[in-house]
């Protein structure tokens, strides 16, 4: 086995957003295919990549409805790794989370990378793949004081920490490595722009994320798996 990604077939999930997109651009310079599901009909404007012929866009794909994701992971071949970026946040005092605001987070964070890690795992185990999983949980999701004032999203991401570790632990003598990442806050537009006056220095930069899941997602990586690695920058 070589130590490089070249030709490789890589799903990234959130392939479309800020992170998604620096990890993409990591992943096409170290050779990588990807294949980004998109939610809509067509591609973002903003999307970098519309003409890359190695990245494969499939649109209309709901990561929370389980039978768009295995058809989605059945349409690519060979899978390598797969890498859940797809998420969302939410902040607010508990005794104003509504239940239905609490069933999203965990949908949008816990359940589509249960969806997606299954359909994965499947593909690699079907075709006797030693493939690599990526998660993204949180630093609220590890540190769960940190989840003061967002319980909704630190459960949710606490509940892929899990996820990863036990995935981890079941998977570890078919040589499927499973990991996940933990970032504080990253610096993107977004966030600079929710937040302007925060100090955007101690911020985790798109970069330094994007190389630690590139190399989680890489062959390079041959022994890491049920690790849950901090990236909280200088916070």
């Amino acid at each position: 086995m070589t130590d490089t990604l070249d030709g490789r077939h890589i799903v990234v999930t959130g392939g479309t957003g800020a992170l998604g997109g620096a990890v993409v651009g990591k992943l096409l310079e170290q050779g990588a295919i990807c294949h980004v599901p998109n939610a809509h009909a067509a591609a973002p404007a903003h999307f970098p990549f519309p003409a890359d012929e190695r990245v494969r866009l499939a649109h209309n794909v709901d990561l929370a409805d389980s039978a768009k994701v295995e058809a989605f992971y059945a349409s690519v071949p060979d899978l390598w790794a797969s890498i859940q970026l797809a998420g969302g946040f939410t902040a607010a005092p508990v005794e104003k989370i509504e239940s239905a605001s609490f069933a999203e987070m965990m949908d949008t964070n816990a359940r589509t990378t249960f969806l997606c890690c299954r359909a994965a795992i499947r593909s690699m185990l079907a075709s006797g793949t030693a493939g690599r999983i990526v998660n993204v949980t949180a630093r609220a999701g590890l540190d769960l004081r940190r989840g003061s004032g967002m319980v909704a999203y630190a459960a949710s991401k606490a509940a892929v920490a899990a996820m990863t570790v036990a995935m981890a632990e079941e998977l570890k003598g078919k040589g499927i490595l499973v990991n996940a990442v933990a970032p504080s806050t990253l610096d993107t537009p977004a966030n600079r722009a929710g937040m302007p006056a925060a100090d955007f220095g101690k911020w985790v930069s798109l970069e330094a994320a994007a190389e630690a899941i590139a190399y989680l997602a890489s062959p390079a990586n041959l022994a890491m798996s049920g690790t849950l690695v901090p990236l909280y920058g200088r916070a």
